[in-house]
């Protein structure tokens, strides 16, 4: 079972220790070929859950989907999403103590992104709201394709989805020290007629005593994505670890490689127990960006 406690514990303590492939929305293809890595990283840093380069040959072409990843766990032996002749609910997860969601508090005051004009947007890498800040990174694109698990896979039309991560440098927005002011890779997207909500960001780094992993919180629609007690489901989604070795092998992420070769998701603190519906399917490369999709499941 997955746990609903808190195994992120502050970003200090964590130093010490997405079957059917979601439907890409057209215009994804040509997001990842027409803009590329420079238009869309603004050069050659690198951005997202925290660490740093080194390892395998960045600039080839990595295409991984579910099960490609060499550190699965024993509970999960279909990888990265359900059988496409079935769905099944994601996990219920902790929201870690870096939502932005209203939930907790941040130098003294109520920390919620989802109160900012302007959260509701694809690309978060830039701060909004009078923060200027933007996260650089290799570009990833996420698509999650939301569907009813009560109603054979279904596609959920007007959902929304709160997508949030911290940087290169492992830091999240608006409680890290540095970027407390800042307010970036944290957006809203509803979901179209096809289910998908569709995010521009960056490849998230890997801070010490956990996987690369991004957030996300389920909402009924973006009118009631304005505060965490109007969410449906919170849960987290992962990456390939072939992956993560070849973002983490170019300049710009600190010490990821490293701490992403100390982890697996067969030892992270909230994947160890199965990770076979958070698992992302991810194409693309380091030079052209990735493209990552996640058939997420909810009973509607």
């Amino acid at each position: 079972m997955h746990h609903d406690h808190d195994h992120d514990l502050g970003l200090a303590h964590d130093l010490s220790r997405l079957q059917q492939q979601a439907l890409q929305r057209r215009g994804a293809l040509r997001w990842l070929l027409g803009a590329g890595a420079a238009g869309l990283a603004g050069g050659s840093a690198l951005c997202l859950s925290g660490c740093g380069g080194g390892g395998s040959e960045a600039g080839s072409s990595t295409s991984s989907s579910s099960g490609s990843s060499s550190s699965s766990g024993g509970s999960s032996s279909s990888g990265g999403t359900t059988t496409t002749s079935g769905c099944s609910v994601v996990p219920e997860e902790t929201a870690g103590p870096y939502p932005g969601d209203g939930s907790n508090t941040s130098n003294g005051s109520i920390a919620n992104a989802l109160a900012l004009t302007g959260i509701v947007r694809s690309d978060i890498r830039s701060s909004i709201a009078g923060a200027t800040g933007t996260a650089t990174g290799v570009p990833l694109q996420v698509i999650i394709e939301l569907v009813n698990t009560n109603a054979s896979c279904a596609d959920l039309s007007g959902y929304a989805i709160y997508l949030w991560h911290c940087d290169a440098l492992g830091r999240y927005s608006m409680y890290s020290s540095g970027v407390t002011g800042e307010n970036y890779l944290r957006g809203v997207q509803s979901t179209g007629t096809d289910g998908t909500a569709v995010f521009q960001t960056i490849y998230p780094g890997c801070y010490a005593g956990r996987v690369p992993h991004m957030h996300f919180e389920i909402y009924r629609s973006a009118n009631t994505a304005t505060n965490w007690n109007n969410k449906l489901r919170t849960s987290q989604l992962c990456f390939p670890s072939d992956v993560n070795t070849a973002v983490y092998a170019t300049s710009g992420y600190g010490n990821s490689a490293a701490n992403n070769n100390a982890i697996s998701l067969s030892s992270d603190g909230i994947f160890s127990d199965g990770y076979s519906t958070q698992l992302c399917t991810v194409t693309g490369s380091v030079s052209a960006g990735y493209v990552a999709t996640l058939r997420v499941g909810i009973s509607a």
